[in-house]
């Protein structure tokens, strides 16, 4: 039994939502495949343990795909990341979505590790495509996780 829930969020999280998106993203404004985002206006799903926010996903839907946009998961290895996909699954199928896909960075090992261990797939390398990432956004820092240069966009992908 999971200490935890998860439900959609609603207006009343968007100040919640847009101060995590500062803190985690530098800004609620998220860029992929060279596509301004507006994480605090998507839909989204909200992880809750004790009554507080402990994780948000954020994604969009496309016809039949469906982006997961953002993923903050604030308490480690209890499983709410893995909740948190699993409902924006749920939500995609129920779209009529076929598939479902993200980005992440090419210094983000942890998230790689994290999709694929779900049964995410890598779909393509978009090499020094941050470049053109950084004219849109230039708060993305130069240098990532463990020292490694932030280049270029790892595209995942999950047929639902």
């Amino acid at each position: 039994m999971n200490d935890f829930t998860i439900r959609s969020s609603v207006e009343e999280d968007k100040k919640w939502i847009t101060d995590l998106l500062k803190e985690w993203w530098a800004s609620p404004m998220i860029i992929t495949r060279g596509k301004i985002h507006h994480a605090d206006n998507l839909p989204g799903f909200i992880a809750e343990r004790d009554n507080k926010p402990a994780g948000l996903l954020t994604y969009s839907i496309d016809g039949e795909k469906s982006e997961i946009v953002t993923m903050n998961s604030l308490v480690e290895n209890i499983g709410i990341g893995s909740a948190l996909v699993d409902a924006v699954k749920r939500a995609a199928r129920r779209a009529g979505c076929k598939r479902l896909w993200l980005i992440t960075t090419n210094d983000n090992t942890t998230a790689m590790r994290f999709y694929q261990k779900r049964g995410f797939m890598l779909a393509a390398i978009h090499r020094n495509s941050i470049e053109q990432s950084r004219r849109l956004k230039p708060e993305i820092p130069t240098i990532g996780n463990d020292g490694i240069p932030i280049r270029d966009e790892i595209e995942f992908e999950l047929a639902l």
